[in-house]
């Protein structure tokens, strides 16, 4: 029997490829960041930041770690209250002890009209998104506004060439079995070059300052996972050690990548 593929499902019997992404991206999103803010000499105790994208809140409670003051920004409310709810347990499962939920606020909005006050935040991460809008000037023109005068922007996202379409557009969301994601999830216009998001950064104020492959240590990990997840033989959580996930600062972002960028 073929698996439900759904998104931000509360049922654990669901192959949601968004939270899949989200599990096994964590370590590499977290390393690039606090690895850049360290370089710009950049404290994480007491800053506000904003996660757009944020799913069920893996990389906000991240970032609530590090000493942010998170708002975790999703467009969908089913993933918004699986994000309160994860946050909730955590607390309950540590006690009286710090939770890493503590000091994030979760919110229902789209990337392409988050509201909030402009100039809120020292650090903004879009994560899931730039892939996944029609609008990337509309985002980044939001994203740049919400950016104190000296923050920082993230993003991780797609890029657009054979490799990446073979498994974003084929592997992921077509393939019947290794297949995670709702059909049409992505499309191709909406991979996106690096000088493509360069551009498009550059036109919304902001100056791109670096990017970074990141990659699975092993290819037939990562296929190995999939494959077992969907058979339901192991869970999301044993997802991460199977396919190690690694930064490649000096490869070329063949399928997936990170960056950064700044106002002139």
């Amino acid at each position: 029997m073929a698996p439900i593929i759904e998104l931000d499902s509360p049922t654990s019997e669901a192959v949601d490829g968004r939270h899949i992404r989200a599990l096994t991206f964590q370590d590499v999103r977290l390393e690039y960041l606090t690895s850049t803010l360290r370089g710009l000499g950049i404290d994480a105790a007491g800053r506000d930041a904003l996660v757009i994208g944020s799913g069920r809140g893996l990389l906000a409670r991240g970032l609530a770690q590090l000493g942010f003051h998170v708002v975790a920004l999703d467009p969908s409310p089913k993933a918004t209250a699986l994000a309160r709810q994860a946050s909730e347990g955590e607390a309950a499962e540590v006690g009286g002890a710090v939770a890493s939920g503590e000091g994030v606020e979760y919110t229902t909005a789209p990337a392409e009209n988050p509201g909030l006050t402009d100039a809120s935040f020292d650090v903004v991460f879009c994560t899931d998104t730039f892939e996944i809008t029609d609008d990337l000037d509309g985002v980044l023109a939001h994203a740049s506004r919400l950016l104190r005068p000296d923050g920082v922007l993230f993003y991780d996202t797609v890029n657009r060439t054979p490799v990446s379409r073979l498994i974003y557009l084929g592997a992921f969301q077509a393939v019947p079995f290794t297949r995670i994601m709702p059909r049409h999830r992505y499309a191709a216009a909406r991979l996106r070059t690096p000088g493509e998001v360069e551009a498009a950064l550059a036109a919304n104020g902001l100056r791109n300052e670096g990017i970074c492959s990141f990659k699975p240590e092993s290819v037939l990990g990562l296929v190995r996972a999939v494959i077992a997840r969907r058979s339901g033989k192991i869970t999301d959580a044993a997802i991460p050690a199977m396919t190690g996930f690694v930064l490649e600062p000096d490869g070329k972002p063949v399928v997936t990548y990170l960056g950064h960028a700044r106002r002139p």
